[in-house]
This record gives structure tokens, sequence and C-alpha cells, in this order.
């Protein structure tokens, strides 16, 4: 099968930074689905790999979490999923990623991939749609499906992949005022279109642009990126008891400025469940099974805003270095080898 990874952790611009290898197709587990990956799209996770992490054992890596495909095999003890179903999902980070013609993946974490979208559409969602699920609805506690007021949401960065699916359903599945940050023309836009009651520009303080939205305060924040850079602005926009769910990996997090509002801090990371095999750990499973009916039902819809191509090396490196500009909306989606 082809596959498309590295060697060796460094910048994109390097001649070697992402290859293609023929390799053998891999042999499922008892619980995993082999899939034949029809689609993918590119995460800053992939990025922050390919540039921090050698591969264990000098062994090479292969690439890429979010995907959609068709279970092309199942080990022995599978039950959620049989040959030929559709799927999308977003792997693990400590197995072999979705930047290849067949991935194997823990049946747990794969979801039916909505009826109403293509293969590239549904590639754009896994990821960032398990981490806002998570960090919305258990991290900062908000009531799923609730209608009632219960104040307000501030997304740092809502234009960027997880603020795009957040805005959604933070709008959508709760009655929570949602206020995204973005600065561009183009990414104001976008966050209006994901649903934002309000944008405000992330380049001033906050504060200042929540107050002329004519919010005084808000109930919880979601630090999508820059979160120690932001964090003074965070500490005066949240009520007293208020609550920070962050994402981003910041060197350092001095949080004792939030003790007098008694503020609470979660991490996210989606990770988590497949890294240490939680009891929970089906619960990714149903998420996505959720979202992909969220979407069948016009509920939600695909973050996708380009697709570029090939899944080959050259067309990775291209999206590679555009995500690392920090200037991305929505998702770049690859679809087909």
């Amino acid at each position: 099968m082809k596959a498309i990874g590295y060697w060796k952790a460094g910048p994109i611009t390097a001649i070697d930074s992402l290859v293609e290898l023929d390799m053998p197709a891999p042999q499922p587990g008892p619980r995993d689905l082999r899939i034949a990956v029809k689609a993918v799209s590119v995460n800053p996770a992939d990025t922050q790999l390919r540039q921090t992490q050698a591969p264990m054992n000098a062994e090479f890596r292969i690439l890429g979490y979010d995907a959609a495909g068709v279970v092309d095999a199942v080990g022995s003890d599978v039950t959620l999923f049989k040959p030929g179903d559709e799927v999308f999902y977003a792997g693990a980070m400590d197995r072999q990623g979705s930047n290849s013609e067949l991935q194997l993946v823990d049946e747990r974490l794969v979801g039916r991939k909505p009826k109403s979208l293509s293969f590239s559409q549904s590639a754009a969602l896994p990821l960032t749609s398990i981490t806002a699920w998570e960090l919305l609805f258990s991290r900062l506690g908000v009531p799923f499906g609730e209608k009632a007021n219960h104040g307000g949401l501030m997304i740092v960065n809502g234009a960027g992949g997880v603020g795009s699916i957040l805005t959604q359903l933070a709008r959508r599945l709760t009655g929570l005022t949602v206020v995204a940050t973005a600065s561009r023309p183009e990414t104001i836009d976008w966050c209006h279109n994901m649903g934002a009651h309000h944008v405000i520009n992330h380049h001033r303080p906050l504060s200042e642009g929540l107050r002329e939205a004519g919010i005084d305060h808000v109930n919880f924040v979601a630090g999508l990126t820059a979160t120690d850079r932001h964090l003074p602005e965070i500490v005066k926009v949240l009520v007293p008891q208020g609550k920070l769910a962050l994402i981003d990996n910041p060197d350092v997090l001095d949080i004792v400025s939030l003790k007098l509002k008694c503020i609470s801090v979660h991490w996210e990371l989606m990770f988590t469940r497949s890294l240490y095999q939680t009891v929970d750990m089906i619960e990714q499973h149903h998420i996505l099974n959720e979202v992909a009916d969220l979407i069948d039902a016009g509920v939600l819809r695909t973050t996708m805003v380009e697709e570029a191509g090939s899944i080959n090396a050259d067309n990775l490196k291209r999206v590679h270095a555009q995500l690392e500009t920090g200037r991305s909306i929505g998702k770049v989606v690859l679809s087909g080898f």
C-alpha cells in the first residue's frame, strides 16, 4: 500500500519532510477495523508532530488523523462494523496515521459516515467535532440540547477547525450567546456564517471588544490558540466561578491570576481516551454517530473549505505549509491516491 510520512522531524521546507513509501498492508487486531482511506484532512496536530517528534524506534511514521473511508476488513472481536461500511474517524496518536491507502483503527473510535456528505466533506469533521464536543459538553459542562440561557461562551480563534464546529454546536445545541474572535474580513464572515452571535477582534483587548458588543462578561471561554497571551483578558471577561477550557500548548500557563474569581481550568485532548484505553473510550464512537445524525438532519454542516487534490507527498507538503501560516479557515481536505 502507498503511505506518506517521515523518517525524522523537521521543517516542511526540508526535501524529506514528507515522503512516499510502499508498505505491506497492516493486519487488524481483535478490535481493529482495517479501513480503505478515501479522504483525509490536515490538522495542526499533524504539523506539530512532523516538526517536533521523531518516529519511535527509528521507524517510518505515517502522518494523519482525520479520515473517511470504507471498512476493508475487521478483527475477530469487532461488533460495531462490517466490511463495506462507510465510516469517518480521527484515529489515535500512538498508532500509524491516515495518510495511507489502508489504516488500522480501533472500532470504538469510529463512527458511521454522514449519508448526506461525500467522503471529502466527512473527512473534515472527526477530530474537530470530537474535540469541540468534549470541550463544550464534558469539560465545560454545558447542558447538551438545553436552550435555557446559560450565559455566554467566548471562542478564541473562531475560524479555525475546532472553532468552526464549536461555534455550530454552541449556537444550535445550547442556549449560550456565542462570541467568536477573528481579525480578517474573511474570518469574520466565516464566524458569522458558522453561527456566532458576535465576532470581536483578538488583536485588540478582548474585554473592549466584548463591551462594544454590549456584553459585560461571559461564563465560559474556549482557548483554542495563544491562551497564554490572552490570559489576562480572559480573566477580565470571565464571570466569577467561570470556566476556561483550552486545547493549545503554551510553554507556561500561570493560572494564579484566576484564583480571586475562582475560575476553573480544563484541558481538552481528544486522544486521551485512546492513549490510556479508558473504560469510556467507546464514547467517541457515540459522539461521531451523533454528529453524523446532526449533519444528516441539517443541524450541523461540514467545515471543509478546500479540496486540495489527491493524497500524495507534494500536496500534503503544500497543505502543511499553508496551515503553518496560521491563517487557515475551516479545513483543507485531500482525496484519493
